[in-house]
């Protein structure tokens, strides 16, 4: 009984810190080139061990009748994979000069890679 005891509270000193480095990670801001740099093309497992969970994501949603908006409508290969798209949001990360960061970063995925970043002030 007291060795699993002493199991548990080694596991929660260790979860707790780990919590630590997850926050002093979320203390960090980046320049634009330096966070290119870190995160374009990275997997989605990295972006979150580095950055921690974002303050909002969003699916991305195809529109009904999309495939015929499209001149010829959409020629996809029936064995094609299908494509999953996800936007997260993180807040005041990126710097823009040495005073101020921008209201919103967006990390857009596609097959959990990075493949888009965008910084908004207008949202």
């Amino acid at each position: 009984m007291m060795k699993l005891y002493s199991r548990l509270s080694a596991a929660v000193v260790a979860l707790a810190m780990l919590a630590g480095v997850t926050s002093a990670f979320a203390g960090k801001t980046y320049t634009e080139d330096e966070f290119i740099n870190n995160f374009s093309g990275k997997a989605k497992k990295v972006v979150l061990e580095k950055l921690g969970k974002p303050a909002r994501t969003q699916q991305s949603i195809k529109p009904t009748n999309a495939d015929n908006m499209v001149p010829g409508g959409a020629r996809q290969d029936k064995n094609a994979k299908p494509v999953k798209v996800e936007m997260w949001y993180y807040k005041n990360l990126v710097r823009y000069d040495d005073k101020h960061t921008y209201k919103e970063t967006e990390v857009t995925f596609v097959n959990d890679k990075v493949m888009n970043i965008g910084y908004f002030n207008n949202r």
